[in-house]
């Protein structure tokens, strides 16, 4: 099989390599398409290692059709069109999933929108939804609205009955947050976000990826009980803050990673988001953004677009061109 590999300062490059097998609990995926995330990038900069026992390659989410399944494995059958969370190993034409990670690809939607969902509404539905607790007519502050993450957060938010308001770093990104449902897209270079949610009464939770100064400046929006979600560091993990806002608010401050946790809990995480959140993809009230696509061998350059900031919505890799 063909096969995305990467090394120190170097290029990535596509090789050929033995196809692999299925153990017990897993799925055998022919890739479709793979999405790309800030994850590889941080990955492939030696910033973020992947788990124990997962392939050293990068990609963390597919779409495809299973052509094989291993030992134990219920559900799946050979010919089932799925997508699906992964370890790594997503740049391949051949990936192995978890058969809990995995499934089926909502009617309606292509192989390629499918492969930009896994990584993007796992991740939405365990911080916005689990550590965030959002609650319908509850006000959701989204940074980098225009992010993949972000395009779906927006979306999911809105499908639960919560006002959304996103930040972006251009005009035409704040846009785009609007017609995907934020009530206002603020330019953050520009525009003090902290000023607008104050006017608007405040936030009830903030999903943040930038960290930095901008903790300190969630903690000053967020309404008494509010909870603060981060996800990534773009500015920096450090940050100085008062704490006694935290205790006059009864706020909650708190993070996660997605790729760290067991199989298990990833499972659990796919039935609650097969539950909630296909049907509003089935029913239209959700869709993946797709910002650009790029054939396997191109995954120099969907990099590139993905570092440059100047994409809106998924980066997707296509396995078969």
């Amino acid at each position: 099989m063909r096969k995305i590999i990467h090394g120190p300062d170097q290029p990535l490059s596509l090789a050929v390599v033995a196809r692999p097998e299925p153990g017990r609990g897993e799925i055998l995926i022919k890739v479709a398409a793979a999405g790309v995330n800030r994850p590889d990038l941080m990955q492939r900069a030696g910033l973020y290692p992947p788990p124990a026992g997962a392939p050293e390659t990068l990609g963390l989410e597919v779409a495809g059709v299973i052509e094989g399944v291993g030992g134990g494995v219920t559900r799946w059958r050979e010919g089932d069109e799925v997508c699906a969370l992964l370890p790594g190993g997503g740049y391949a034409t051949y990936a192995i999933a978890h058969e809990g990670s995995a499934l089926p690809v909502p009617k309606g939607l292509s192989l390629t929108e499918a492969a930009a969902l896994p990584e993007t509404v796992f991740t939405v539905w365990a911080n916005v939804f689990e550590a965030g607790m959002l609650k319908p007519k509850e006000t959701l502050l989204v940074h980098g609205g225009a992010s993949g993450i972000g395009t779906m957060a927006i979306q999911m938010a809105r499908a639960h009955g919560a006002r959304v308001f996103a930040t972006a770093g251009a005009d035409d990104k704040c846009r785009i947050c609007e017609k995907l449902g934020a009530e206002r897209g603020i330019n953050y270079r520009s525009v003090d976000f902290e000023e607008v949610l104050r006017e608007a009464g405040g936030a009830d939770v903030v999903l943040d990826m930038v960290g930095g100064p901008y903790v300190q400046k969630n903690l000053d929006l967020l309404r008494d009980q509010g909870r603060c979600v981060m996800i990534a560091f773009l500015q920096g993990p450090q940050a100085q803050l008062n704490l006694m806002r935290m205790m006059l608010k009864r706020l909650t401050l708190t993070g996660a990673t997605l790729r760290s946790r067991s199989a298990q809990e990833k499972a659990r995480l796919a039935r609650e988001v097969e539950r909630v959140v296909w049907p509003w993809i089935e029913a239209g009230k959700v869709k993946p953004v797709i910002d650009s696509t790029f054939p396997l061998a191109e995954a120099e350059s969907a990099h590139a677009r993905l570092q440059s900031g100047a994409h809106a919505g998924k980066v997707v890799l296509l396995a078969g061109a």
